[in-house]
């Protein structure tokens, strides 16, 4: 779980930085392409960790005992995962 905290604290300052970025872009005319491609990049940040999220998770839950188990995880996952987006 070290793991997801550094990952939160990776993703805040990934934000810092985007809220600098647009910041300093107000003026210009990319703005809105800018805005854009953040939430593009979020979006993908976003998916890449749920996934790695998952991965780690099913690993545990193989190790530990069998696939039902690994069901209900997976029933619980997505409903995280439709709540996350």
């Amino acid at each position: 779980m070290m793991m997801m905290k550094m990952m939160m604290k990776k993703m805040m300052m990934m934000m810092m930085m985007m809220m600098v970025m647009m910041m300093m872009m107000r003026r210009m005319r990319m703005m809105m392409m800018m805005v854009m491609m953040m939430m593009m990049m979020m979006m993908m940040m976003m998916m890449m960790m749920m996934m790695m999220m998952m991965m780690m998770m099913m690993m545990m839950m193989m190790t530990m005992s069998g696939p039902m188990y690994v069901q209900k995880f997976d029933v619980r996952v997505i409903l995280a995962t439709r709540q996350f987006i």
